[in-house]
């Protein structure tokens, strides 16, 4: 049983939680058992993120079946707000591929604005996540980065998929 924190949906607000058999950490809304045994490495790695005094965020990207990134959070192990979860594991994914297009990025929680943008530029098709961020999101309005079609400079938006394991 790992003990631990977790931020709550606005991302600034922190509560206990214990993981081992409760889903405490997990916020399903829709049935997606496809995605998972990818959603369960993110957990894990969310798991372990926690346990290392960070937000529990777990990331792993898969081209094509396989798993070319993982990564969890570490923004304070480094002392740097850009070390997200999703950041660091498109940055694994580089040293594996300089082409992320048609990727599939798994996360436990919803990306941030900061994180959707670097989703858009590396063109990744589709985003699956548990939990969303509130205000910070990137599917939330007006900031909506990571699902706008507003940006003619960008292509297509990713297909967003809000995993349940149910």
């Amino acid at each position: 049983m790992v003990e631990g924190k977790i931020r709550n949906a606005d991302r600034g607000s922190y509560s206990l939680y214990k993981t081992g058999k409760s889903k405490s950490i997990r916020h399903y809304l829709y049935p997606m058992s496809a995605h998972k045994i990818y959603m369960e490495q993110c957990f894990a790695l969310a798991e372990k993120a926690a346990a290392e005094g960070e937000s529990p965020v777990g990331c792993v990207i898969v081209k094509n079946g396989v798993v070319i990134g993982t990564a969890y959070e570490k923004s304070r192990q480094l002392k740097d707000i850009t070390r997200h979860a999703e950041t660091l594991a498109v940055l694994d994914a580089l040293q594996h591929t300089t082409d992320l297009s048609g990727s599939v990025l798994y996360t436990n929680v919803e990306p941030c604005i900061l994180c959707s943008y670097v989703i858009r530029h590396y063109k990744i098709g589709e985003v699956v996540f548990a939990s969303r961020s509130g205000e910070l999101g990137g599917t939330h309005k007006p900031f909506n980065i990571l699902t706008t079609d507003a940006l003619k400079s960008w292509t297509e938006p990713p297909k967003v998929t809000v995993f349940n394991e149910n």
